[in-house]
Parts: C-alpha cells; sequence; structure tokens
C-alpha cells in the first residue's frame, strides 16, 4: 500500500466518521455517471428502454464541471452507466477527460456495440461489467433483441483479441423467466471468458429505472416468481452451491454461497413469508449518482437530492436536505433500502483496486 493510498485512506476513514454524525460529505470515492439516458435492449424486468424517445444525455459543460468537484471530493472512480453509456457520441471525450484527472474508469454495458469500440475502451476505460441472462437464446428473450448473446460474444472476443488480461465480468438478473436456467448462465459466463459472474433479484418496488409510479402488481408478475415457485427455486441454488463450489471458492462467482442464498429470502419476503434479507451497505455516504439529465441521487433507488445544471454538485451533497437525509437514513429501517437489491458496501481498503 502507497503512502497516497494510505492518505486517501486515512482521509475516508476521517469522513465516514465525520459523515455518520454530521451527515456532511467531504470524500467521494466512487461515482456513478449516466452519460445516456436510452438503452438498445428492451429487457423485460427494465423500463429504461420505455423513454428512448425522450432522450437525454450529458454534455462535455457537465463532465468538466463534476470533474472539478470530484477533486475536491477525492474521487478515485467513475462507472459509466445507463441504459447504455456507449451511446453518447461524447462518451470517449469524457473518458479523456476523466483520465487526465487520474480518476479510474468503469463501464456497465448491455455489451451489444463492444466489438465496434473494442480499441478505444482497451484504451480508455478500466473494466467492464456486461448483462448476462441466460444461454444464447434465453438471453436473446429476455433482451428481446434478436443476436445479442452473440453481438456480446464478438465483442468479449474483440477485446480479449486486444488485451487478453483486461477485465470483463457479467452481471446477472434472476427473476421468473431465468432462474431455472441458472447453471446454466455460469456454464454461459465461462464459454464467454468472462472473469466473473455476480447475481441479484429483480428490483420490484423502486421507481427507478425509468419507473416513476412503480410497478402494478401485473407488471411485477413478469418478474416476480410465484410463490409455488419458491420450493424449485430453493433447490436450485442448493444444488448450485454442490456444483460450483470451485467457483464459489475461486471467486468467480462473485458472491458469497450465503449471499446467493439470500436471493430465495428475497423472493420469499415478497410474497410476504419473511422479513426482506438484511443489507450492509453505505452508498450514501461514500457514493453518489448523476443521471443524464443531471439529476443527483444517493443511491439509485433514493430521491433525488438536485441537479447540477441548477446547482453545483458541492452544494447538492451538502445541502441542508441532503445532510438531513443521511444523518436520519437507518438502512435496516427504511422501506427503499430494506427493498434494495443492490446494496453497495465499500471500505478504504477496498477502494484502492477500484
Amino acid at each position: 500500500m502507497t503512502i497516497k493510498t494510505l492518505y486517501h485512506s486515512y482521509q475516508w476513514m476521517r469522513s465516514m466518521q465525520s459523515g455518520r454524525i454530521t451527515g456532511r460529505i467531504t470524500q467521494l470515492p466512487v461515482v456513478i455517471l449516466m452519460p445516456h439516458s436510452a438503452c438498445n435492449c428492451r429487457c423485460v424486468m427494465c423500463d429504461i428502454w420505455k423513454g428512448n424517445s425522450h432522450v437525454k444525455k450529458l454534455e462535455e459543460t457537465d463532465v468538466r464541471q463534476l470533474l472539478e468537484a470530484l477533486q475536491k471530493f477525492g474521487t478515485r472512480k467513475i462507472v459509466l452507466s445507463g441504459g447504455e453509456a456507449l451511446l453518447n457520441p461524447l462518451f470517449f471525450r469524457f473518458c479523456e477527460m476523466i483520465r487526465r484527472e487520474g480518476i479510474g474508469i468503469g463501464l456497465l454495458s448491455t455489451g451489444l456495440t463492444l466489438k465496434k469500440h473494442a480499441a478505444a475502451l482497451v484504451e480508455w476505460v478500466d473494466d467492464i461489467v456486461v448483462s448476462l441472462d441466460g444461454d444464447e437464446p434465453l438471453h436473446d428473450r429476455i433482451r428481446n433483441i434478436p443476436g445479442a448473446f452473440q453481438k456480446l460474444r464478438e465483442g468479449i472476443e474483440a477485446l480479449r483479441g486486444l488485451d487478453p488480461g483486461f477485465r470483463i465480468t457479467g452481471r446477472s438478473v434472476i427473476q421468473r423467466l431465468n432462474f431455472r436456467s441458472w447453471e446454466n448462465i455460469v456454464v454461459a459466463a465461462r464459454e464467454l471468458n468472462l472473469d466473473s459472474i455476480s447475481f441479484l433479484p429483480a428490483d420490484l418496488s423502486s421507481e427507478a429505472f425509468n419507473r416513476k409510479e412503480g410497478w402494478s402488481s401485473e407488471r411485477k408478475s413478469e418478474v416476480l416468481p410465484e410463490i409455488t415457485d419458491l420450493p424449485e427455486l430453493r433447490h436450485i441454488i442448493e444444488h448450485m452451491l454442490i456444483r460450483f463450489h470451485a467457483d464459489f471458492e475461486h471467486r468467480f462467482i462473485a458472491e458469497s454461497p450465503k449471499k446467493i442464498s439470500l436471493i430465495y429470502d428475497y423472493y420469499a419476503a415478497c410474497h410476504g413469508l419473511c422479513d426482506f434479507p438484511y443489507k450492509k451497505c453505505n452508498a450514501p455516504w461514500v457514493s453518489t449518482v448523476i443521471e443524464a439529465d443531471g439529476t443527483v441521487r444517493p443511491c439509485f433507488f433514493h430521491a433525488p437530492f438536485g441537479n447540477i445544471r441548477d446547482n453545483p454538485l458541492e452544494e447538492i451533497i451538502n445541502s441542508p436536505w441532503a445532510i438531513g437525509f443521511r444523518k436520519k437514513l437507518d438502512i435496516t429501517r427504511d422501506e427503499t433500502c430494506r427493498k434494495c437489491v443492490c446494496s453497495l458496501y465499500l471500505n478504504p481498503v477496498s477502494t484502492t483496486t477500484l
């Protein structure tokens, strides 16, 4: 660990201790930035694509102003998300600006255009997380894009051809349409030559992902496993823990066996059979989400703090409203946190590798 890393870790620990008490943030190790609001998939468990006719996107002036603030907050990594971040024609210009400030870059992508952008991605991006929903037929069905799996495969091959060590991982949302094919997803991740694969359940309760009024019961039923499916889901998880023991041990499956088992508990809780699993999360104290229209949120799921096109990020992050929110937030009791599917917990050591 370098002296610089130790200094950042010390500063962050001080910031976290102070932030828990005062609600004020002085360090933001991770920032999630959405350059473009549209998506090039039409996934069954997400409504982002339904807003494609009303595109919003960040401009160079937005990013330039943000970077001035993020330097003050000691930001170490910016994760470019969406929608599909690569749809913004200024994507690689943003990467150039971010890199110039010494900040790392990650990308969350559908994977459809990786091949087209492979050379520039290897040059500018540190790592990529791609979406994977099943083997080829099931992935294409859930994405509602013919040939999506093949495009993903070709993109990964192109990246590996340019840099065999380039880090590419997968993320899969386990839900009604693919839980029976869960083991096939692990096999597909191996065949695609991913470095690892992670899993999470579907978000059914929040207004994130272009669901401003949430989902109706009918819409939820398209994604939520039925109550009669739960014994089968439990059995599949138990079999996975045995079959893929080595993949858990060597972290090809990113989650621990215990965390994978909590996906069953989450869906059981959705049916009122138990409490929602406990999450260890410090996202509102260590990160922020900035959407394609400039909206600033403490995480994907909580209400906005403000907009960078109205006020500087420093003022938004430490506004009286934002400070009050963090001081009062108890993730064990807050309804949004209790039902969260994508909690984030960082410590000073882990962020050194981001």
